[in-house]
């Protein structure tokens, strides 16, 4: 074969090369501007607040209202999900796909639970179909949803996420109540219960002498053990109970008039120590 017939050729490959190396920028520059698109399938954390549907944000409603399925927690298949019916005049023509989030956490694998509820999201995403993922409360503050995202994150960056806030128990019960929950100089900690009494104890030790406000979070079974501690730092007059805030069944008094052994699963303790 002549010289000309391999130059000729060689320009051809280079010409197919450039050509190659032109259309994977294309595809990588369409790929990042589908990003800003608002037409494709996203994936939605929404906080819907603890309980009052009066309390649901407007970006909330918005997003519930623009996707068509809906994911909500519930603890087991017989149990109605308290997100789900915060939200339910929004949701009464869309897809409502329960997921099992097991409250107690024995005997379950937590890496199981979570990637068998993706893999129900990611199949709806697939499908063309934007998911929203309801989270009772605000979407930072102990929320098994952050687990899901993480997943999708990790494993699925192709997907575009989204996350809106909620009104937490925390806010909501303070404003109920007009507790103010950290002044300037102050510091707030929020934490769960300890399952330790020397913890707890401990805890509001070092933060009556630290100007600390403490909210305690998911109080419920260990209320009786806790009310013994906050007796014996004298603080029962000091101490804010909020159960079940947003709800029907919605209690807001301070621990020394609160005489049942035992708090619902929504339960907390604001404590001031002025």
């Amino acid at each position: 074969m002549s010289q000309q017939y391999w130059l000729k050729l060689l320009y051809c490959q280079g010409y197919i090369a450039k050509v190659n190396k032109i259309k994977m920028i294309i595809n990588k520059f369409l790929s990042l501007l589908n990003r800003y698109k608002t037409d494709l399938p996203t994936f939605t954390i929404v906080g819907v607040g603890p309980g009052d549907p009066s309390l649901l944000t407007i970006a909330a409603v918005d997003a519930i209202k623009k996707a068509k399925v809906i994911v909500f927690p519930v603890s087991d298949d017989n149990k109605k999900s308290f997100a789900a019916e915060i939200v339910k005049k929004y949701t009464k023509f869309k897809k409502n796909i329960p997921i099992i989030f097991p409250m107690a956490r024995k005997g379950f694998d937590p890496d199981e639970i979570w990637f068998n509820a993706v893999e129900k999201i990611v199949k709806f995403i697939n499908n063309d179909e934007s998911v929203v993922l309801l989270c009772l409360g605000d979407t930072s503050l102990f929320a098994s949803s952050s687990n899901i995202l993480r997943i999708i994150k990790n494993n699925y960056p192709e997907i575009i996420t989204k996350t809106i806030p909620g009104i937490s128990s925390v806010s909501a019960a303070a404003a109920l109540n007009d507790f103010d929950l950290v002044k300037k100089g102050e510091t707030l900690i929020i934490k769960e219960c300890p399952s330790s009494n020397s913890e707890l104890t401990s805890l509001i030790k070092d933060s009556r002498g630290n100007k600390t406000v403490l909210a305690i979070m998911k109080v419920g079974k260990r209320w009786s053990l806790v009310r013994e501690i906050l007796k014996n730092e004298d603080i029962l007059n000091k101490s804010l109970i909020a159960l079940s805030i947003g709800m029907p069944d919605q209690i807001i008094q301070y621990a020394s008039q609160y005489k049942k052994d035992l708090m619902p699963y929504f339960s907390l303790i604001l404590i001031r120590f002025d």
